[in-house]
């Protein structure tokens, strides 16, 4: 299936997990695959890290560690340099690929990207994060060829989904692993041919910009019930979660809802706990009151 072409995956993340598997299962083959160990995924910060090496030695494909996430290295360079992939294939890569990397590749290099618009608006990071936190209703994954730029190359195709009101940051990555498992499907067969056509990018670029565990705070006075529900849903697991600080303790929360707009606790902080039911947490805030299902203390 591969067309005799040879094929590198760059992963790291679950993101891409059950479409790099899908595609072997349907026969095309990876020479190598190119991850982290968990010990550098910790070192650069990787949510929702996935190992893929015990799925490599199960299938007998070569796994090359590089010795830097953005590999710039010389020995890094020189493994592609020496290795000429025709076509390398993103498995979850919070990274972009240094020219040098991408000019040893005979037909190039698939990147993945998503968007609540059309590309290029959108790029740069936690782009799924930041929809569900601007409280978005769709979302645009787009394949497209890499360029030495941030999410900037030429598009493939694009499949489009759903984000509504009842999603979190888990179920819009079972909704990222169906889009790209289609992507890929549809699309790999004329990469490898060399037949597939791509667009071209048109208007003003806007870019999302890197998210780190510190943003994850919650500001009672300056945040809404609704606010504080998308940006909790945006951040729980497998990312760090959202957190506060309720009745003196910095506390995660993981899950929550907003429950009523109109019972008022006029006498209570914004903040403030005013009611517990078993160890769901009920509290006050602007515009109404947050029910918190799941927390747990730092």
């Amino acid at each position: 299936m591969n067309n005799g072409k040879r094929m590198v995956m760059c992963g790291c993340h679950q993101g891409g997990e059950n479409a790099i598997r899908d595609l072997i299962h349907r026969g095309y083959i990876f020479d190598y695959f190119v991850c982290l160990t968990p010990e550098q995924a910790a070192q650069a910060n990787v949510s929702g890290y996935y190992d893929y090496r015990p799925l490599a030695q199960s299938l007998g494909i070569p796994v090359y560690i590089p010795e830097t996430y953005g590999l710039t290295s010389e020995a890094d360079l020189g493994f592609f340099a020496q290795q000429r992939f025709d076509l390398l294939i993103q498995g979850g890569w919070q990274r972009l690929f240094p020219e040098k990397v991408l000019a040893t590749l005979g037909i190039g290099a698939l990147g993945l990207h998503g968007s609540a618009d059309k590309l290029p608006k959108g790029r740069g990071r936690s782009p799924l994060n930041w929809s569900l936190i601007e409280g978005k209703s769709r979302f645009l994954m787009h394949l497209f060829m890499i360029k030495p730029g941030a999410d900037d190359g030429d598009v493939i195709s694009i499949v489009d989904f759903d984000i509504t009101e009842f999603d979190d940051i888990e179920t819009l990555y079972f909704k990222y692993d169906l889009s790209y498992r289609k992507l890929l499907l549809d699309n790999l067969p004329s990469v490898l041919a060399g037949q597939h056509k791509t667009i071209p990018q048109l208007g003003q670029p806007s870019y999302y910009p890197k998210r780190t565990p510190a943003d994850g705070e919650i500001h009672w006075e300056t945040m809404d019930v609704a606010t504080i529900y998308n940006f909790v849903r945006a951040q729980t697991r497998p990312y760090p979660g959202a957190f506060a600080i309720i009745q003196g303790k910095r506390t995660q929360i993981w899950k929550c809802r907003p429950f009523d707009t109109r019972l008022r606790y006029d006498d209570a902080d914004y903040g403030a706990v005013v009611e517990q039911f078993g160890t769901r947490l009920l509290i006050n805030c602007r515009g109404g009151l947050l029910l918190v299902d799941e927390w747990s203390h730092v």
